[in-house]
């Protein structure tokens, strides 16, 4: 497998404190890499690092060969990164359909920016794969923020692939969510990893297990650790530092 994504020494400080400190790592093509660590540890700053939300202090960010270290977070949605966030991020008052055929524009040359919205050949067909897909059928008239949680997260998720990304970014996809929600978004990201390469942050220690191939612990900004799931949990740093073991 090739190595879509890699970090070579991404370095953050906000005043004192080494937020995220010389962090390397790749990202192979069609896996599951998740990032994992007690709260505080960087996770999230490493995924803004990554998306173009904040610019390292020091280090590269690598897409596909390209160096695009320090590139805003719309320039990195064009070079092929998507990322959904904690906090959905849905225009809830407008309704499934819109919220993405929003998403889908990117897939759009500019000069067809002023077409009407369903007359946009491409993106109008990928916002109908995807509301079949994730089986969204039932809700494409409703407004974003009528959903479930549950629902909300899949929307958002759906959201992210409309731009057709090499590599999809999600923050605590199951945060807040049902165990059979979790459950059920668990099997959707092992059903997308089959044509995507996906960067995750979860909590779920059971669900990472289950899901990730390679995974990567973080401990005061720093990389305490990274390997498959079984060398991770037999660890005895990972064990003392996240769970509370040794």
């Amino acid at each position: 497998m090739t190595d879509v994504l890699s970090l070579d020494g991404l370095s953050i400080a906000f005043g004192g404190l080494r937020a995220v400190d010389d962090v390397s790592f790749a990202v192979r093509e069609r896996a599951v890499t998740t990032v994992i660590g007690p709260n505080g540890a960087g996770k999230t700053t490493l995924f803004n690092l990554i998306s173009g939300a904040l610019k390292p202090q020091a280090g590269r960010v690598t897409l596909s060969g390209r160096d695009v270290t320090g590139l805003s977070s719309a320039a990195m949605h064009r070079a092929g990164l998507a990322r959904s966030f904690q906090i959905t991020n849905l225009f809830s008052e407008m309704t499934v359909r819109e919220n993405l055929r929003l998403a889908a524009q990117v897939l759009e040359p500019v000069s067809h920016a002023l077409r009407p919205l369903r007359r946009r050949g491409r993106a109008a067909d990928k916002v109908e794969a995807l509301i079949d897909r994730f089986s969204l059928d039932a809700k494409v008239h409703e407004p974003a923020g009528a959903l479930s949680h549950g629902e909300q997260r899949r929307l958002e998720i759906a959201m992210c692939l409309a731009s057709e990304p090499q590599i999809l970014m999600l923050d605590e996809p199951t945060q807040g969510m049902s165990h059979a929600d979790t459950a059920d978004t668990g099997q959707l990201i092992r059903d997308l990893a089959r044509e995507v390469t996906i960067l995750l942050i979860e909590h779920d220690i059971g669900l990472v297990m289950e899901l990730s191939d390679h995974v990567v612990v973080m401990h005061q900004g720093r990389k305490l650790a990274e390997g498959g799931p079984a060398a991770i949990r037999a660890d005895p740093q990972v064990q003392a530092a996240y769970f509370g073991q040794g």
